[in-house]
């Protein structure tokens, strides 16, 4: 080896030896590594909390971050006491859950200390469905472990922490029945979920409270609450079909309507007026969130799930909301108040939390989310139907003989009705005799509109109206319309037998089978089948009664026979309490009827519209516009005649 290629190796040497001297770290350099290195392995561990979490059901999947070390404002200089903090905020994190219960007499709830937040709901005064037709002793669950709420806060640097995974701390204080969930990041920097159940009623109030914490938040989101609420919705009925067709996304706005979302398709919605409250409502059940001052903004999503006779779950609510928080005594502490109900959808009930309100604009109309129907039908419902159950409810019969009696009693009330239609009918028939002589005076086809002329003429001589005896069955639609409204939301019915039906608000089956058969579906209720039976022979009883002679529009015998056949499948599925309402009104209109035609005597009927012909009769308004369309329809058809004559001529 020469003398250059030593040299060259000593100076590499030389290089690299001082190369590595200059650039070694400090001890201060060396420190920070250190708890750069414990930092890294806390964020690791906090990554896999996080993976296993997202593998569960997590309405706030979407939220930034949720690393809490970083979250709150951390000096840069950190000391021991920095790190110890920091040590004791993971050791929290890493606390095992605890379970907490509040309950009264009508309900008991449960909360998780690992977000603070509610976990469950059993409603105590009633029983929960079970699909294998079993005796279930069993209280209702309301949701269990199916449902998630969190608060979402935003720090300066745009990351959102979600308390939904914090573990808190409870303080739970003897004899009032209310509970504080409390996370803290210091002794003077804490966030407080305050629960409270109110005595022997569904109502639990809820405040949020931010105690020291706002320096560390957004500037622009300082003022508002970003809550996360989502639930998936619990089948409680035996029918999937009737209890999807009534389980609404619903939502309040301040001083104005109740609105919903869809119930058969999925939806979303970005309500941007400002609402009094939220509600995930099933059939006959809800958890309603009431703010204390209002919700600004929310954004609401209503998604189907799959569903089947064996489905657990049937559709899946989510609510994004964005409530103004107050300043309290000092300018570091932020509330928001809220009260949740928790209960069922009885219309008496819900009325009862606006008695002590007199202004309407700030009633909370809880009790519109009972669907009673349109605004006509709601009225008949709420001041007339339910006032009159209610009652009869009162006396301790049974449901079966509690519909019994409301069937007797309206048809009672609208049989002034039934009887001026059955006097029409019975006018009409009397004079057949003379409206088949017409018929035969008139027997082409081409002679049809001189026949109807004179059956006209006749009926107004005889000072009988065509039409009379149609409007009060119209007006007793209302009445049935309202019924059909009432019977499938009634919760009074909800698990009360009557005969062979074990629950008259779903219904009653005789006959069962696996694969689904279109517009029928998996079963035959007995109820319907009779209403079906009674509505067959009710219409036959009809035609013949109100048979006036005249010529019947071809296939219009089948139709009425075929109408009945259409209901035993549009009613297969609803409650065996409408089914067995509407074949007891069938059947108590049918006996009407035939009272009616014993009362009557049709000699003296046909006697009074002998002598109303010898009367002078001036035409009443419709007859008059009748025999004026009826002249101008028979001279258009004679020119189309006289056309048609001339044509055949050449």
């Amino acid at each position: 080896m020469d003398k250059n290629t030593i040299t060259g190796f000593v100076l590499i040497a030389a290089v690299i030896i001082g190369f590595t001297l200059l650039s070694r770290p400090s001890a201060e350099d060396i420190e920070r590594q250190k708890e750069q290195h414990r930092k890294d392995s806390i964020e690791y561990a906090q990554t896999l909390l996080r993976e296993q979490e997202s593998s569960k059901p997590d309405s706030t999947a979407d939220v930034k971050e949720n690393k809490v070390d970083d979250f709150f404002a951390v000096p840069v200089q950190q000391n021991d006491s920095t790190s110890s903090a920091l040590d004791s905020l993971q050791s929290a994190n890493q606390q095992p859950e605890q379970l907490l219960t509040l309950e009264n007499s009508k309900v008991k709830a449960v909360f998780s200390t690992k977000g603070g937040k509610m976990v469950s709901v059993q409603l105590k005064e009633y029983m929960s469905y079970n699909k294998e037709d079993k005796k279930n002793t069993d209280s209702l669950y309301l949701f269990n472990n199916d449902a998630e709420f969190a608060l979402l806060l935003t720090n300066k640097q745009q990351k959102v922490l979600s308390t939904s995974n914090l573990i808190f701390t409870p303080i739970q204080t003897e004899g009032d029945n209310s509970l504080i969930m409390r996370y803290s990041y210091s002794n003077s920097q804490y966030i407080d979920f305050v629960y409270k159940l109110a005595d022997d009623d569904y109502m639990l109030k809820y405040d949020i409270n931010l105690v020291g914490l706002q320096p560390m938040l957004d500037r622009n989101r300082a003022d508002i609450f970003e809550l996360q609420w989502s639930q998936r919705m619990r089948r409680q009925e035996k029918s999937v079909k009737n209890e999807q067709r009534y389980s609404h996304l619903s939502y309040k706005y301040i001083g104005g309507d109740v609105k919903e979302l869809s119930s058969d398709k999925s939806e979303q919605l970005e309500v941007k007026e400002p609402t009094k409250w939220i509600a995930f409502k099933n059939q006959f059940f809800s958890p309603i969130l009431i703010a204390d001052e209002k919700i600004e903004t929310a954004l609401l999503d209503s998604k189907l799930l799959p569903t089947d006779e064996n489905s657990e779950y049937l559709k899946y609510y989510d609510a994004k909301i964005y409530v103004p928080a107050k300043l309290g005594a000092t300018s570091e502490t932020m509330n928001a108040g809220f009260t949740y109900y928790l209960g069922p959808m009885s219309f008496s009930l819900l009325k009862k939390y606006d008695s002590h309100i007199d202004d309407a604009s700030k009633q909370l109309d809880l009790d519109k989310l009972v669907p009673l129907g349109w605004t006509l039908f709601r009225w008949i419902n709420q001041y007339f139907v339910i006032p009159i159950f209610n009652l009869l409810k009162g006396t301790g019969l049974s449901m079966g003989i509690v519909i019994l009696l409301l069937t007797i009693i309206v048809k009672l009330i609208i049989s002034p009705l039934t009887y001026k239609s059955f006097m029409s009918s019975a006018k009409m028939r009397v004079l057949r005799p003379q409206v088949e002589e017409i018929g035969e005076k008139y027997p082409k086809q081409e002679q049809a509109m001189e026949k109807q002329q004179a059956t006209m003429a006749l009926y107004n001589k005889a000072g009988v109206n065509p039409m009379s005896g149609c409007i009060p069955l119209l007006l007793q639609m209302p009445i049935l319309i309202a019924l059909f409204s009432f019977f499938p939301n009634a919760i009074e019915l909800r698990q009360q037998s009557f005969l062979w039906a074990t629950d008259l608000s779903t219904y009653d089956a005789i006959i069962e089978w696996k694969n689904h058969i279109p517009l029928i579906g998996t079963h035959l209720s007995l109820f319907c089948i009779l209403m079906t039976a009674t509505n067959i022979v009710y219409t036959k009883f009809n035609m013949e009664m109100t048979n006036t002679g005249q010529q019947q529009m071809p296939g219009m015998k089948w139709m009425m026979y075929l109408m009945p056949l259409i209901f035993l499948f549009m009613l297969n599925d609803y409650p065996s309490g409408l089914t067995y309402y509407y074949f007891l009104s069938l059947l108590i209109t049918i006996l009407l009827t035939i009272a009616f035609r014993f009362i009557i005597d049709e000699d003296k009927v046909l006697a009074k519209l002998e002598a109303n012909k010898a009367k002078p009769k001036k035409k009443s308004g419709f007859m008059a516009r009748l025999a004026e369309a009826q002249k101008i329809q028979q001279q258009q058809l004679n020119e189309r005649n006289k056309s048609n004559s001339t044509k055949k001529k050449r």
